[in-house]
């Protein structure tokens, strides 16, 4: 391995990091090579096959969302202890107007890009312009408080080098504003550079898709896709620098081979563990587990369109047919905690209530009052990945006890999402993640459906299950604008309490994020969201 330390140690030419990838790599994959990583570089097992964009205006994948946290700036953050409170990242201050509508911001001075180019207002004012103009996947986040591409340019404006001003539609919660934009897609770019690379007005997306024009305190060096992404120091951002001069991260999709590789001190992080790898870990004096509850829940969606299960009296039979406990202690014993409601257990407002217990009688008594005391047959569409795949099993168990015939239809990821973003399910199993740390961000998705129609412009998860909800939209919509944060903890509880029992959804758990570390790694802790696990905090001894 002392190669591998050399050719690391050259320097941060492009020659040196590729070649000192490439050492890693087929020392990593050797089955006879037993070698510690270099001490100067950090190197992570992940699956990262989600990757498909470095352009923060257009990421909106797990591990696209760690790179953007770690190599991108905003104007402002979340703390990673307590994620209620914010900070500022560019923004030095700033301030909310009497009206509720106009948000201003005052840059730190001396700021710069990687690049060397001076970080202004200006790039502040074109970086959210541009999200909100490309309208790629995240941009509804920005959109969602009155942005459009039409009146962008005159709402989000450089007043001078440090100023920079927002005006929103609506007077909302501030928090609610703020935390938007903490989102990977208000993460600052680099205007000079970005306009460098346009190409026919494409405002640098094609260029942007594979390359890097941030201020964060690590830079990409590298991506190539389903291998490895390599980051390195950026000697120009202004805060306290990387603690190491690179972090690797390698595309390992098994657990078992993540666990190996791990073992053997081939990489210092695994991130992908299953429960079974995780204990067997857990007994290795030379690695540490580290965990985290994550803004991701998982659930089973029941499409309304098939009239059966738009029977009120199945969908609460369905909730009674799934062994929480049981899937507690096997399936996501480690990596999630049981949990029945839409809000993840740490967001504003969150509630902690399970009702619902394995109870095949008073589901069969459900069914009877719905007209089906012989039970009906259904497919689920899903993804064939563990935990889902084990989930979706167990359900099929459980279900066929009160004569409710379920076939499982297996599918990749973009098979069975493909087909639920359609509306052309039964049941559907999968997962759903924070885009940012304000309960609205989950309650526009699951309580919230303005427009039920198959052309409806927006797309929750409410309207793909075509659950037409105009009250609890109408609840939803006030939520938000609430301003005082008591009453809103009051308004999300009672959302989510109405959706416990009436909703299509069958919330079955919260993520546990778990990594496996190796006890020289100093530093690492695993963030509530996927942008907020700062790679560029650790150290290694």
């Amino acid at each position: 391995m002392t190669a591998v330390k050399n050719l690391v140690a050259r320097g941060l030419t492009r020659r040196g990091l590729l070649g000192a990838t490439a050492a890693v790599l087929i020392a990593t994959t050797s089955p006879v090579v037993l070698a510690a990583t270099p001490k100067d570089t950090l190197v992570l097992a992940w699956a990262i096959d989600d990757i498909i964009t470095l352009d923060p205006a257009e990421s909106f994948e797990i591990s696209a969302g760690e790179i953007m946290g770690n190599t991108y700036d905003r104007l402002v953050r979340f703390d990673v202890a307590d994620p209620s409170k914010l900070y500022g990242d560019l923004a030095e201050s700033w301030t909310v107007s009497e009206d509720g509508k106009t948000y201003t911001f005052k840059l730190k001075p001396g700021l710069k890009f990687a690049s060397g180019n001076p970080l202004t207002a200006d790039d502040v004012a074109f970086s959210l312009q541009r999200a909100v103009k490309l309208d790629l996947s995240p941009a509804f986040i920005l959109t969602q408080f009155g942005l459009s591409k039409d009146n962008v340019e005159e709402k989000v404006k450089k007043i001078d080098d440090l100023t920079v001003v927002i005006e929103t539609d609506q007077a909302y919660a501030p928090t609610f504003v703020l935390n938007c934009l903490t989102a990977n897609v208000a993460a600052i770019i680099d205007k000079k550079l970005v306009l460098e690379h346009e190409k026919d007005g494409d405002l640098g997306y094609a260029w942007l898709k594979t390359n890097y024009a941030g201020s964060g305190p690590m830079k990409i060096r590298d991506w190539r896709a389903n291998e490895i992404l390599a980051l390195e120091r950026n000697d120009n951002y202004y805060g306290e620098k990387a603690k190491l001069p690179r972090v690797i991260y390698r595309h390992v999709k098994e657990s078992a081979t993540q666990r190996l590789l791990l073992e053997k001190g081939d990489v210092d992080i695994a991130r992908n563990l299953s429960p079974e790898d995780l204990a067997a870990v857990e007994k290795n004096a030379d690695v540490a587990i580290t965990n985290r509850p994550k803004g991701t829940i998982y659930y089973i969606s029941l499409n309304q369109k098939n009239p059966t299960l738009a029977k009120p009296e199945v969908r609460e039979a369905m909730k009674w047919l799934v062994d929480y406990d049981a899937i507690g202690e096997t399936l996501i014993k480690g990596i999630g905690t049981v949990h029945q409601t839409f809000l993840p257990m740490g967001l504003l407002g969150a509630i902690d209530e399970k009702p619902y217990k394995l109870d095949v009688a008073k589901a069969k008594e459900l069914l009877e009052k719905a007209g089906l005391k012989d039970g009906f047959s259904i497919t689920m569409d899903v993804r064939q990945t563990q935990p889902v795949a084990g989930i979706a099993e167990a359900v099929q168990r459980t279900f066929a006890q009160a004569g409710i015939k379920l076939e499982i239809i297996p599918g990749d990821g973009k098979q069975t999402l493909t087909k639920y973003r359609a509306r052309n399910h039964d049941l559907y199993i999968g997962q759903w993640g924070a885009d940012y740390w304000d309960p609205h961000t989950n309650a526009d998705t699951f309580a919230r459906n303005p427009d039920n129609s198959d052309n409806a412009a927006s797309k929750p998860l409410a309207w793909r299950n075509a659950w037409d909800i105009p009250e609890l939209t109408k609840k939803a919509d006030a939520a938000v604008l609430e301003r005082d944060p008591a009453k809103r903890v009051e308004m999300y509880t009672e959302l989510q309490r109405d959706l416990l029992k009436t909703s299509p959804f069958v919330i079955i758990y919260q993520m546990v994020e778990t990594a496996g570390v190796r006890k020289n790694v100093e530093g690492f802790v695993l963030g509530s969201t996927s942008d907020s696990t700062y790679v560029f905090r650790v150290s290694k001894n």
